[in-house]
């Protein structure tokens, strides 16, 4: 009985989700933003989850006062709400040609012409959904890893809306699990690349120093880079007040120095990672547990 009830609930919430998504589809992506960033905060101030947002960003940065350190928590839930929103339109958003700018083409044209197998990485930062797709759209043949949702309707949902942003068949989402794993080595080894969202707590991980303290963090896509030869390539994602985007690529990292550790060279990423996040916190993901 139980079961049943919770299958219901399920098929009520997805319902909810999808007229609404289909609704906020008919308008401008400014508004469906904008829609998503309210509604979100206005039931996100007493949750669990604001706390530890407000206590990481305490960690990150100890001289703000508490008023400052809100600020950037609102703002951080503000454009987890468009994120969320901007999923129902992602189609839309990757089709339009203004809405995203690509800088720093240089550090990666070669690996473009060359068709160079690579793992492309990013952070919870702006909307990281759009860069899957851009990568499709640049014509790199790129696999990602997702995280699936327990209800299994609004998974399929949310899966649909990510593929269907797809412009060709030879980019795939997978999700996390023993299946990813087969995916992506599979993906590999016929020469395609690899997109990884790096920041976030990974318990079976290796402790890694992130802004002075040890987090629980994935290494084996380094693993995989040496063995395939892959570099790895981080991308930037900035949310602009227009409402639009810019994807920075920066300078490969070289992993086959046999002088560096696995750990040394995550040390490495996370110097960058924190560049951007110090740089642009009111659009990191802190509401995640990612220093306990």
């Amino acid at each position: 009985m139980k079961g049943f009830i919770k299958k219901i609930r399920f098929f009520f919430e997805f319902t909810l989700i999808k007229i609404i998504f289909i609704f906020l589809y008919l308008l401008p992506v400014n508004i469906t933003s904008a829609f998503g960033s309210r509604l979100l905060i206005i039931f996100v101030r007493f949750s669990k989850s604001h706390y530890t947002a407000i206590q990481n960003c305490k960690h990150v940065f100890p001289n703000l006062n508490d008023k400052e350190i809100k600020k950037i928590i609102f703002n951080s839930w503000s454009n987890l709400g468009k994120t969320i929103f901007e999923l129902g339109i992602l189609k839309k958003i990757i089709k339009k040609n203004n809405y995203i700018k690509i800088e720093g083409l240089g550090n990666i044209n070669k690996i473009i012409r060359n068709k160079t197998p690579s793992i492309f990485f990013s952070i919870h930062q702006s909307n990281w959904e759009i860069c899957v797709p851009s990568l499709d759209k640049m014509g790199i043949n790129v696999g990602a890893i997702y995280r699936h949702i327990n209800n299994h309707f609004i998974d399929n949902f949310v899966f649909e809306k990510r593929t269907s942003s797809l412009q060709t068949k030879n980019s795939f989402y997978t999700p996390k699990g023993k299946q990813s794993a087969k995916e992506i080595l599979e993906a590999v080894k016929n020469n395609n690349s690899i997109f990884l969202l790096i920041d976030q707590k990974d318990s079976a991980g290796e402790d890694v120093i992130l802004f002075n303290k040890p987090a629980k963090t994935q290494t084996g896509f380094i693993k995989i880079a040496r063995k395939f030869n892959m570099p790895l390539i981080p991308i930037e994602n900035k949310r602009l007040k227009s409402g639009k985007y810019i994807i920075t690529f920066h300078e490969p990292i070289l992993h086959n120095n046999a002088k560096l550790s696995d750990n040394e060279i995550m040390l490495k990423i996370h110097s960058i990672i924190e560049k951007w996040i110090i740089n642009n916190p009111t659009q990191w993901f802190w509401q995640h547990n990612r220093f306990n």
